[in-house]
């Protein structure tokens, strides 16, 4: 076995154990680390390099320029220039767009698209940070650890025609083409239906199945508020949970609401549950490299 070929297994099984280690952390504190996603970034980076297997210097430097724009969002670097200057951040990272943008752009009109040229690999990876930062200003992806665990899986795995379930000719021959991250996404999206079904059980089994309600809510003793990830629907508290920026500041949250309520005498509430999406995301991600897209493999057999 070669580097290269090493290097290509070695990306997806980074994939899976970063990951894997994101969702719990995800799952347990709700918050994410930074170093996750830096060391699974620089370590795709590394991988990916050896993977392209080639010496070519123009592959190299675009994969280099690919994977910076990766980097570029998980490490801090605009804190101590905001310090200096509070819009050169955002006038930094605009000009990085452009020469990301330019430079790959350029380079694939001018030397074409291949293994000798642009990779293919690199447009996926640029696709890859676009939408996730399209997803994220949009609201789709809520939270900053969402949006980078997309960019670092896009750039771990660009592309992915080979998962390990035989799919149908049709799906694999889409995929072949297809940026991994949206494989993942759309994997994910389809797995967050189960959370409807998920509570709508629970409801059933406690006796308290209200429709429509049942599918997005259930009901939870004020005592056990602190203890939960959770946003309190009914009875309207005050306090605006978007405010809320990290796990101890919504944990304080949640112990103020359980003292109000107690001390209005009120003992259960109705509660809506805070799903780390990047649990989610993990469970994609396995889910894409084993039988690839859920789509398009049901799109393929009809």
């Amino acid at each position: 076995m070669n580097p290269a070929e090493a290097a290509l297994i070695a990306l997806p099984v980074l994939l899976v154990g970063g990951l894997g280690y994101a969702a719990w952390e995800d799952w347990v504190r709700r918050e994410v680390s930074d170093h996750v996603w830096q060391l699974l970034g620089v370590g795709g980076t590394v991988l990916g390099a050896i993977a392209l297997g080639t010496s070519e210097r123009l592959p190299l430097a675009m994969w280099l320029l690919a994977s910076l724009f990766v980097l570029e969002h998980v490490f801090p670097w605009d804190r101590p220039i905001e310090r200096w200057n509070a819009n050169a951040p955002f006038v930094l990272e605009g000009a990085t767009y452009l020469v990301v943008l330019g430079g790959v752009g350029y380079a694939a009109l001018t030397y074409g698209v291949g293994p000798q040229a642009v990779p293919v690999t690199v447009v996926a990876v640029v696709i890859t940070v676009l939408l996730a930062r399209a997803l994220f200003e949009m609201g789709v992806l809520y939270g900053g650890a969402d949006a980078k665990a997309v960019m670092v899986a896009g750039l771990l795995v660009p592309l992915f025609a080979l998962p390990l379930v035989p799919v149908p000719q049709n799906a694999r021959t889409i995929l072949e083409f297809y940026p991994f991250s949206l494989d993942l996404l759309m994997d994910a999206a389809i797995l967050a239906a189960a959370v409807p079904l998920a509570l709508a059980i629970r409801n059933l089994r406690q006796g308290t199945f209200e429709f429509p309600s049942g599918f997005t809510s259930y009901r939870l003793p004020v005592a056990r508020l602190p203890e939960e990830f959770v946003w309190v629907r009914d009875p309207a508290l005050p306090g605006d949970p978007e405010d809320v920026a990290t796990s101890e500041e919504d944990r304080e949250l949640r112990r103020r609401q359980q003292a109000e309520l107690t001390a209005r005498g009120i003992t259960m509430v109705t509660v809506t549950p805070q799903l780390p999406f990047v649990v989610l995301l993990a469970l994609g991600g396995v889910a894409a490299l084993l039988v690839g897209n859920i789509v398009f493999d049901l799109a393929a057999l009809l």
